[in-house]
Formats: structure tokens, sequence, C-alpha cells
């Protein structure tokens, strides 16, 4: 018998092992910088990065609901730094 209950509990896991391999990506993409690169390329400082994206890996492993008012600004925040910080640190050459 088809249980969409059990489709829609999968695709929920789905979703959030999705968002919690980009959090965990853009962490460490973020600690692998060096402080140097975020001022040169006029970035937040090393520091807000690390809080703001750690925090938001933490909220996605203790909330495992990918809706949830934490996992959604979390994702935002780290959508943000893929798309607009990690190109910047890349062009400053900002690795360790």
């Amino acid at each position: 018998m088809f249980d969409l209950f059990a489709v829609q509990n999968s695709i929920e896991l789905l979703i959030t092992l999705v968002l919690l391999v980009i959090k965990g990506f853009a962490f460490v993409d973020a600690v692998s910088r060096s402080p140097q690169a975020y001022v040169a390329a006029d970035k937040q400082t090393k520091p807000f990065w690390l809080i703001v994206l750690g925090l938001s890996l933490l909220a996605n492993l203790l909330i495992w609901a990918p809706i949830s008012l934490l996992n959604l600004v979390g994702t935002v925040a780290s959508l943000v730094y893929l798309a607009d910080a990690r190109p910047a640190l890349q062009q400053a050459g900002g690795r360790r």
C-alpha cells in the first residue's frame, strides 16, 4: 500500500541532508580562508562568518526540520556566503 507520509518524510530527510552538506561545505570553506582575505575582499570578518555559519550548521544538526525558522535563516546565510563572499575570497587568493 502507498504511504504518502513515508514519501513526505523521505523527501524532508533528503532536503535536510542536502542543506546539511551545503552548510558544512560553507563552514569548512570559511575555516580554510585566511583572515586577511576577508579584509582584502572587503567582506565581513572571518570570525563573523565562522560564528554565523557554525551556528547555522549546529542548528541544522539539532533541528532536523528544514522549514524551521533557524534552519531557513541558516540556509540563507550559507547561500549568501557561497554566492557572494566565497567568489570574492577566491579572487583575493585567501587560502591558508
